[in-house]
């Protein structure tokens, strides 16, 4: 196995021993020559287990895509590699990234904490293994993708990696000697981890470089996640890492920071939040289905039971009449089931987001009095519909939702009026707005309960004897948002309701 030598090397050991990425030293052979302690806690293999192995015994798939541990355990990586030749010998340097964060769960998305420190010897008086470990580490230093930061004892920057110069746009000569690793972080941030590490270390933390290196200097696990600044004064999340850099006696005599860019995890745990977020709300929509579905549905379904099993007994055509009535209440029945069922398939359908806008010049007026004649079914004897409309005769609008709405609307207004109630339509288009007005004289909505109509599921205090599902209005609110419009509504109890809906109609 090569050693790295702290008498010969020792910035680049530094950099090697505590790179959060794997690396590893592969010759011309395909035989692992090195492995850094970031790749043998990843692996779960000792140094000696590892040593002239070849690489693909660990790193498998398309382009080495997977690495696999000492206890079965597979970790998604991505590994690149750079070559160089030291004396006639070809040799590899590969740094292998875990990926892990970006495809498991929140948990799996936390990377492996605080590289553990190796000591590592090189025999003295062998020149070519000298060699081959400085071009080794030299193309550590140039490839690494991570901010990599050494600083003095009191935080002005020495060494600053090429990584560091790409993601925070400062150039090396500008921070080097003068800058500090404080320069890049947001002072508010410092202040709360001062007082966060004040009170955890029970003693004095300052908000500046002593709130990043207080752990370190403790030999404490140091890792946090902080906002970094760029010199253009954007910003973006990175994963620090801050260890102490001691010399034989145990003196610090500077610091080490390495930050990973964490933007992609960062997302990957928002998209994964919104994915479980999402799989909440249908779990709670499938409880209430099941509640809304056993109790909406057992007294339509009893009705046509009951009317089934009399119109047996209705055989003489003396008879008819009472024959006519069961088929209408088994009719009104099966309405009403079907209406339960469109409003669960269309609730479904605007949660996936399969429903588009297809707007097209219709004529207003023979468009609704054909969705009001398919409703006149849901009307009771003596309950009548009016409508009259205003305006231009055509408008851009799209008439398939336009239909739900309307239907939904005066479905609703004959169901809570009185028999003899007379419901009002009315339509008025200008050049850019179609407005659908629907009032009825009926028992009106509380105020109390106004706020509330357009959720999902909520029915008014004062309907809990009428069959519904609590969707229609929701629905409605839902096809009204998605063609840009809005949705009001007017209402006084026993006084009667009226909705007014107000579509954009522009002409594309």
């Amino acid at each position: 196995m090569t050693i790295i030598s702290t008498a010969h090397m020792p910035g680049f050991e530094l950099l090697f021993n505590h790179a959060t990425q794997g690396i590893l030293l592969v010759d011309g052979a395909g035989l692992i020559k090195a492995a850094n302690p970031c790749f043998l806690e990843w692996s779960g293999h000792t140094a000696e287990e590892v040593q002239e192995k070849p690489a693909d015994s660990l790193l498998a798939g398309d382009i080495r895509s997977w690495l696999r541990c000492k206890n079965g355990q597979v970790i998604p990586v991505k590994v690149t590699c750079t070559s160089y030749l030291q004396d006639d010998q070809h040799y590899q340097v590969c740094f292998i990234t875990d990926l892990s964060a970006q495809q498991q769960t929140a948990d799996a998305l936390k990377r492996a904490q605080d590289a553990q420190q190796l000591e590592a010897h090189i025999m003295a008086g062998k020149e070519s293994a000298y060699r081959r470990v400085s071009n080794f580490l030299n193309s550590i230093w140039t490839n690494l993708d991570a901010i990599l930061i050494v600083t003095e004892p009191m935080g002005h920057i020495r060494f600053f990696n090429p990584a560091a110069v790409k993601m925070l746009g400062y150039p090396a000569r500008e921070v080097t000697d003068t800058g500090s690793l404080v320069q890049f972080h947001d002072f508010e941030e410092l202040e709360h981890r001062a007082a966060k590490l004040s009170e955890e270390l029970q003693q004095v933390v300052e908000p500046g470089f002593d709130a990043l290196t207080a752990k370190a200097r403790l030999n404490l696990p140091n890792e946090s996640e902080w906002s970094y600044i760029r010199k253009d004064g954007s910003r973006f999340p990175v994963a620090l890492t801050v260890s102490a850099i001691r010399d034989e006696s145990q003196q610090i005599t500077g610091y080490i920071a390495i930050g990973l860019d964490i933007s992609a995890r960062r997302k990957s745990e928002a998209e994964l939040r919104q994915a479980l977020d999402k799989e909440k709300e249908l779990n709670v929509l499938k409880s209430r289905f099941v509640s809304i579905a056993s109790h909406e549905f057992r007294t339509p379904l009893s009705t046509v039971l009951s009317s089934t099993y009399l119109l047996e007994k209705y055989t003489t055509t003396e008879d008819q009449p009472k024959r006519l009535a069961h088929i209408r209440k088994i009719a009104s029945a099966v309405h009403l089931l079907t209406d339960i069922l469109n409003d669960f398939l269309s609730l479904g359908k605007i949660e996936e987001g399969k429903i588009q806008v297809r707007p097209a010049l219709t004529d207003t007026r023979k468009h609704v009095e054909k969705i009001l004649a398919e409703a006149e079914g849901l009307k009771r004897a003596r309950q009548q519909v009016v409508y009259s409309h205003d305006g231009p005769a055509e408008s851009w609008f799209d008439g398939s939702l336009l239909r739900h709405i309307l239907t939904n609307l005066v479905s609703n207004a004959l169901k809570f009026s009185p028999d003899e109630g007379t419901v009002y339509v009315r339509t008025l288009a200008t050049p850019y707005r179609l407005t659908v007005s629907v009032k009825d004289c009926g028992i009106g909505i509380k105020p109390e309960d106004q706020q509330h109509l357009f959720e999902r599921f909520f029915r008014g205090s004062n309907v809990e004897n009428i069959q519904g599902t609590g969707l229609g209005l929701h629905i409605v609110a839902k096809y009204t948002e998605l063609m840009k419009g809005q949705i009001t509504c007017h209402s006084e109890p026993d006084k009667g309701t009226e909705f007014i809906v107000h579509i954009p109609t522009p002409k594309t």
